[in-house]
C-alpha cells in the first residue's frame, strides 16, 4: 500500500487512529448503536477498515500531492511535471581552451506517492533514470533528489557522444520559486552543472523545437556533456 518511509510515521499513526475513532463513532450513531465497547458496536470494525483502506488508496493516489499533507505527514513535494533550464559542463575544450556554451534541457519527472523516474531531453541526447530517491536532511531544512541515468545520444552525433552512465544531484528550492539546481557526473569523467525551473505539470516526451539552439550556435552541444 505504500512505503511507510515516505510518511512521517508517528503523525500518521495519530491521524489513522484519529480517523478510525471517528468513523466508528459515525456508523454507530447512523446504526443506532449504544457508544460503549459491547460485541455490536465491535461489529462495525471490519466495516471502518475497510474505509480506512478506500481512504488509505485515495490518499496514495491522489490525497498525497496536496499541500495541506505536506511538512508534517508527507516529507516530499510533488515534483511531477516538466522542468526547463540549462545544463554547463565543466569540460574544457582542449583545442580553446574554452568551455562548452550552455546547453537547453528539459526534465521529465514522474511521481507517485512510492516512486519517481526522471527523463532528460536535450537537443541531441535522452536520459532516462533506472534509480531515483529523495535525500532528507531535516536539521537544515534541506531536500534533494538523486537519480543514476543511462543517456543515449541520437545515432548521428555518437562518433563524438557516446552512451554513457551518470548521475544527477539536485538540491529542490520551493521558494521563491519552484527550482531544481545542483550538478552531474558521468562514467566517461565529465562533470557539469544543472539549473531547471518548473515549467507545466505537462510530461512532455520530446525536445521542445522552441528550445533548440539556432545554427549559428550548434557547434557540437553535446560533445562531453
Amino acid at each position: 500500500m505504500g512505503d511507510m518511509k515516505n510518511l512521517n510515521a508517528k503523525a500518521f499513526i495519530s491521524m489513522l487512529v484519529i480517523f478510525s475513532v471517528l468513523i466508528w463513532v459515525l456508523i454507530l450513531y447512523v446504526t443506532g448503536t449504544e457508544l460503549k465497547v459491547s460485541w455490536e458496536a465491535l461489529k462495525h470494525l471490519p466495516t471502518v477498515v475497510s474505509i480506512d483502506t478506500v481512504l488509505w488508496l485515495l490518499f496514495i493516489k491522489w490525497g498525497w500531492k496536496y499541500n495541506l499533507f505536506h511538512k508534517w505527514l508527507v516529507p516530499f513535494p510533488c515534483l511531477e511535471g516538466t522542468w526547463e533550464g540549462k545544463l554547463q559542463t565543466t569540460w574544457i575544450n582542449p583545442e580553446t581552451g574554452n568551455t562548452s556554451r550552455l546547453i537547453p534541457v528539459i526534465l521529465v519527472i514522474k511521481q507517485s506517492f512510492i516512486s519517481i523516474s526522471c527523463v532528460m531531453y536535450s537537443q541531441e541526447m535522452t536520459s532516462q533514470s533506472y534509480a531515483a530517491e529523495f535525500l532528507f536532511d531535516r536539521e537544515n531544512n534541506l531536500k534533494k533528489i538523486t537519480y543514476t541515468y543511462r543517456s543515449i545520444p541520437r545515432a548521428t552525433v555518437r562518433n563524438r557522444s557516446v552512451i554513457h552512465d551518470g548521475t544527477v544531484l539536485l538540491e529542490v528550492i520551493a521558494t521563491p520559486f519552484r527550482v531544481l539546481r545542483g550538478e552531474y557526473w558521468t562514467n566517461r569523467k565529465s562533470t557539469g552543472e544543472v539549473d531547471l525551473k518548473f515549467k507545466s505539470k505537462e510530461l512532455m516526451q520530446s525536445f521542445p523545437d522552441n528550445l533548440i539552439p539556432q545554427a549559428e550556435e550548434q557547434s557540437n552541444p553535446s560533445e562531453r556533456v
